[in-house]
């Protein structure tokens, strides 16, 4: 297992902090490992064996635990001179935890870190007992770069270009890297991932009758990364196959599937009237290997894969992201962190001079001095174009620049 140094130093910053360490994300993306290496991250600092505390609820052991009978375990654990350190994995799986939590943390002299991967770990809800006492760390999937490293236990990796494709087919699942698996055996495993999450975050908590209806609207996105739709062209698209199914209902769908972390919205913005727009969204994948395990590889799907595992990057950097529209069409992605803009543009090769003057000019028609990519998978790629940056996307994922 590699030491996820990224994700442990930002951690690590709020170590001995009053604000409690929320750790949310899709289910096996590495979040309990992440937990364990600050925890010996801690054990290297000095602190003592006994004052760092660990319980993993997904556990039959703790199965019917009330939040009242959560506090009570808990505070036995506790150091009555020291400052406690105290994990609790998966602890989305006790009802009203966040007010045990908030209680311990009140009451008591601890330090907290808590993991889980359902929407009672999103915002909205955790804000109720927390408000104010929580940062939240999103932990994805390896990143091209974490990637990297995993395949170059098993041996040298010489064409990081040719790796992207790798990448693309296998995903970032930690899971599926601790050796070399065939594509049908990695396959296996994301698609269980994929099961385990779909029924028991999504149609076991909020009781979907109809579960086959979900899965056809859970194809549907899949088969439509990176382009833009409505709830209503889903709609239209299931009755034109005689499935009946009314908006609301796919809108709410997409909601459950947002908050289970399977996917990611991505809304657009105008960005000559400087506004977010609230129709045509595209949605992400929480990683690509969920598309190939569910529908199976095609190279027709590489190009999307690609503004796919561009997206992922850029949130993993903490910048926001927008699909961009202008006068002339559309920009794959506007990235915003603090005072940073990037506005990317993707191609997943340049053919002819008419395709390349036409990314380009969209990338012109923005008047500021911000940063401009334009990103391929030529193995030629380089060079500026009047101030557009262009990189080979294997280069720009694993690029310190920005």
């Amino acid at each position: 297992m590699i030491f996820r140094e990224n994700y442990v130093k930002k951690i690590m910053a709020f170590t001995d902090t009053p604000f409690v360490k929320i750790l949310t994300g899709v289910r096996r993306s590495g979040k309990s490992t992440i937990m364990q290496m600050v925890m010996d991250e801690l054990s290297k600092k000095g602190i003592p064996e006994e004052r760092i505390v660990s319980y993993r609820f997904d556990s039959m052991e703790y199965e019917g635990l009330t939040a009242k009978q959560l506090y009570e375990m808990l505070k036995t654990k506790l150091s009555d001179t020291e400052k406690t350190y105290l994990f609790l994995d998966e602890v989305q799986e006790i009802s009203f935890w966040e007010k045990t939590v908030n209680s311990i943390n009140t009451d008591f002299n601890v330090d907290i870190y808590v993991t889980g991967s359902n929407s009672r770990m999103m915002s909205s809800e955790i804000s109720t007992y927390l408000t104010g006492r929580y940062v939240s760390f999103r932990i994805f999937t390896l990143s091209f770069e974490e990637y990297l490293i995993f395949k170059k236990q098993y041996g040298q990796v010489e064409d990081v270009h040719k790796e992207l494709v790798n990448y693309i087919k296998y995903g970032g699942f930690p899971a599926i890297h601790l050796q070399e698996y065939p594509l049908d055996n990695a396959y296996t495993i994301v698609r269980d991932i994929y099961n385990s999450t779909i029924f028991s975050d999504i149609v076991k908590r909020n009781q979907v009758r109809k579960v086959d209806q979900l899965e056809r609207v859970v194809k549907f996105v899949f088969d439509n990364v990176g382009k833009t739709f409505s709830a209503k062209s889903v709609s239209d698209y299931l009755k034109s196959e005689h499935r009946a199914i009314d908006n609301e209902t796919v809108y709410s769908y997409l909601e459950k599937l947002e908050s289970a972390y399977i996917l990611h919205r991505c809304s657009r913005y105008d960005i000559q009237g400087k506004e977010l727009l609230k129709t045509q969204e595209k949605f992400y994948l929480a990683d690509s290997s969920f598309k190939y395990s569910v529908l199976g590889y095609s190279e027709q799907s590489v190009a999307a894969m690609l503004e796919n595992v561009v997206y992922l990057e850029l949130l993993r950097r903490g910048y926001e992201v927008c699909i961009g529209k202008t006068q002339g069409g559309e920009i794959d992605f506007i990235a915003t962190r603090q005072n940073d803009k990037l506005y990317i543009q993707i191609t997943k090769e340049i053919k002819s001079e008419k395709t390349e003057k036409r990314e380009y000019d969209r990338l012109l028609e923005i008047n500021d001095n911000y940063p401009k990519y334009l990103l391929t998978t030529d193995d030629f790629a380089g060079g500026n174009y009047q101030g557009i940056k262009t990189m080979h996307v294997a280069d720009f994922l694993l690029s310190k620049e920005y």
